[in-house]
């Protein structure tokens, strides 16, 4: 269930201070950072009262469960009770990174950010300032995206403030997101990971250190991983899927984004990646400015499951209508 009561509005602080923004935390509030996925919003992972403000913030179902961010490798031991060796392995190979560990919790975890589950993911972001900031916090921080939910995540502090301004006490600015889609979640409470979630750590890197990691090919009834449930990443706009421009019916009202082109520039708005990470790197944002532009279709060009493209096909399949 979601929370259907109204926000009193609040004055929200922005700073480029990371000292002042950890404040926050210390007291109980809410505070929203950047990292190299996406821009997050955090709250004292040990301290209910502190996570249901993000639930109530986002307006965020309380069945979703969050992601807790810590400093330093060992801080993991306050968040998660036990790590397998292989788990060890992955830490030592990819944190900090955009890669979460699902593992047992520590008791000392509040309840509502993991829904009433007894396993959470946990992760180490590589982004100078969050590493500052989660250092000055002193504790746990458990944080999803920091937009309303269902919209398309923040990669940048503008579109937090869009989202959030006058529902949250604090953002602290930061560049724009380096990665632009969210964390792999990574199932390590079995014999070997399982992906719950493709992110910025790709399937293939994984292997490279654990080759018996695999996809996860059925949902649980109750998801260890946010991302799994609800529908996600959402513009305003229909979303669909095509393999060519061939496909779209340009008009002022529809915009293009993907890796190829023609000579068409009947859209409103019209994006071409050099690379596929940076489609990662721009997908969201894309989806933002074609809500400022009251855009009504997004076409957007299909990749190969391969790579970072598994995590843009999943990002944009949640986000579409088909």
């Amino acid at each position: 269930m979601g929370f259907s009561y109204i926000l009193q509005p609040m004055h929200t602080i922005i700073t480029t201070s990371y000292r002042t923004a950890a404040k926050f935390i210390s007291n109980n509030e809410t505070t929203a950072f950047p990292t190299e996925t996406v821009y997050g919003l955090g709250a004292n992972a040990f301290e209910s009262t502190a996570v249901k403000k993000i639930f109530i913030a986002k307006g965020r179902p309380s069945d979703n469960p969050l992601i807790v961010h810590v400093a330093e490798v060992d801080q993991i031991p306050s968040v998660a009770s036990s790590m397998p060796r292989y788990a060890e392995k992955l830490v030592e190979e990819f944190f900090p990174g955009p890669l979460t560990l699902v593992l047992p919790k520590n008791k000392k975890i509040a309840m509502n950010v993991t829904a009433g589950l007894l396993t959470v993911g946990v992760r180490i972001p590589n982004n100078p300032i969050a590493k500052k900031f989660l250092k000055e916090c002193g504790v746990p921080v458990a944080a999803p995206s920091a937009n309303i939910s269902g919209s398309p995540s923040p990669t940048t502090w503008q579109a937090v403030k869009n989202d959030l301004n006058g529902r949250i006490p604090c953002i602290l600015k930061g560049n724009p997101s380096r990665i632009g889609v969210e964390s792999t979640v990574l199932d390590c409470t079995g014999s070997a990971p399982v992906i719950l979630r493709a992110g910025g750590i790709t399937l293939e890197q994984l292997r490279k250190i654990i080759p018996a990691t695999r996809l996860q090919k059925h949902q649980g009834a109750i998801p260890k991983s946010p991302g799994l449930k609800y529908r996600h990443y959402s513009p305003f706009a229909y979303v669909f899927i095509v393999s060519s421009m061939k496909e779209t019916v340009p008009l002022k009202s529809s915009a293009y984004i993907g890796l190829h082109s023609n000579e068409n520039n009947n859209f409103g708005l019209k994006k071409i990646c050099r690379t596929e990470e940076e489609y990662a790197r721009s997908l969201f944002h894309f989806f933002r400015e074609c809500d400022k532009k009251n855009i009504e279709t997004i076409y957007c060009e299909s990749v190969s499951e391969a790579g970072i493209g598994l995590a843009i096909m999943d990002r944009i399949r949640k986000a579409s209508y088909q």
